[in-house]
């Protein structure tokens, strides 16, 4: 389980990064708080954190769903999986929205590697305990 928990702590430190880059491109841009438009570029950092706290909400749990009822090892694999997406995924989405698909597809993919692993690895638990 630790690289299950490194790979959470990453995660997270990785959306803060995000949040991070949104302070800076809201000074460089200058949209000041609370807006959350205003300039194109400030906007697809703001939307690179906003998307990956709607994935970050799906990993965590996933992670420990999988690492319950399988390999941790691989629930760990499968998250720096998705570590690298939300990288690729950051870099393309500032540069030019319409190539953010690869990015995506290496985030969201793992997740539901996990959360399809996990349910089945429940399910299973619990037809195993009733047979």
């Amino acid at each position: 389980m630790p690289y299950v928990h490194i790979v959470t702590a990453l995660a997270i430190l990785q959306f803060m990064v995000f949040g991070v880059r949104v302070g800076a491109a809201r000074a460089r841009y200058g949209v000041p708080a609370p807006a959350t438009s205003g300039n194109p570029l400030f906007e697809r950092h703001f939307r690179v954190q906003a998307n990956t706290l709607e994935l970050l909400v799906a990993l965590l749990p996933a992670l420990y769903l999988y690492s319950q009822y399988f390999n941790p090892l691989i629930a760990a694999g499968l998250g720096g999986v998705y570590l690298i997406g939300r990288e690729l995924y950051a870099f393309s989405y500032v540069r030019d929205p319409g190539k953010r698909g690869p990015g995506f597809g290496l985030s969201y993919l793992p997740i539901v590697v996990l959360i399809v692993g996990g349910l089945f690895g429940a399910i299973r638990q619990v037809v195993m305990s009733r047979g």
